[in-house]
């Protein structure tokens, strides 16, 4: 099968008016909110932190709190990239119906798209895993430095990691005080799945009923190594259902993909950012 070129996803998209797009965290990446994999979709960070860990273990908890005090704000001063206006820009003139993004940074809703389904939860809200009440995550980073006084001292030269996470560990982890909710003391959560929990089902058949209906799905910088990706990529070939991916390296998906364009996305969607197409 040839490689895609750039004005072949012109081709693709022409005539089409229900797509479905999925997205992860390459569209994010030039937000510089690191990612997971590199482009040959390898491993290249420590093991993230898992559901039961975070649910079992205060150790966890304590670890996962100080260096999410650190990661944050890079992920709440993101600006969205040009893929992201792109496609807010083609929801408002008709072709996209649907994006469901692996990414929990909010972008594409900062780019003014409306119809986004956060497959894997919101880092901008935090949720007690007692009473289920929400909380903004910008109020527990306050509570977080006022628990502990000594984060202030922490992070100037912490690496960023993806999810609002930062690689930086320190011999005060076992004294950080973790914030518990206001309402019941449960302990807190962000509002996200984690590594070794599931996906809400509801969720994913909402995304199966959109990919019944749709005459395209368009998969944009994620290599598709998480299954819960690309479940809904094989779903949609099952069908019969045309797909193109934008990414620069390989993807898990790639025998079923259709048109393949091996490029960074923002180069790819950028012309397509101010509502117009150029050359």
């Amino acid at each position: 099968m040839a490689e895609s070129t750039k004005t072949e996803l012109d081709a693709w998209l022409d005539g089409k008016s229900r797509l479905v797009v999925l997205t992860g965290a390459g569209i994010s990446a030039g937000a510089g909110i690191p990612t997971y994999r590199d482009r040959n979709g390898n491993w290249q960070r420590s093991d993230p932190i898992q559901h039961q860990d975070f649910v079992r273990q205060e150790s966890s908890r304590q670890r996962y709190w100080l260096r999410s005090y650190i990661g944050w704000p890079a992920v709440s001063r993101a600006i969205p990239c040009a893929s992201h206006h792109a496609l807010a820009e083609l929801e408002q003139s008709g072709p996209v119906h649907l994006t469901v993004t692996q990414n929990v940074d909010r972008l594409h809703q900062k780019a003014g798209a409306t119809c986004v389904i956060d497959l894997h939860g919101r880092l901008d809200r935090v949720v007690c895993l007692s009473c289920r009440r929400l909380f903004e995550r910008s109020s527990i980073q306050n509570r977080l430095l006022a628990l502990n006084p000594f984060l202030e001292q922490l992070g100037d030269n912490a690496e960023l990691a993806p999810d609002g996470d930062a690689n930086i560990e320190s011999e005060l982890t076992p004294e950080m005080a973790t914030p518990d909710c206001e309402h019941c003391g449960g302990d807190l959560k962000p509002d996200v799945v984690f590594f070794g929990d599931n996906v809400n089902r509801e969720t994913v058949q909402a995304v199966y009923r959109a990919l019944d209906d749709a005459d395209g799905l368009l998969i944009v910088g994620t290599s598709l190594k998480v299954f819960s990706g690309f479940r809904f990529c094989r779903y949609a070939a099952e069908r019969g259902t045309d797909i193109a991916s934008i990414n620069p390296g390989v993807t898990r998906g790639d025998e079923l993909i259709r048109t393949r364009i091996r490029q960074d996305c923002d180069d790819v969607l950028g012309r397509y950012a101010l509502g117009k197409r150029t050359a």
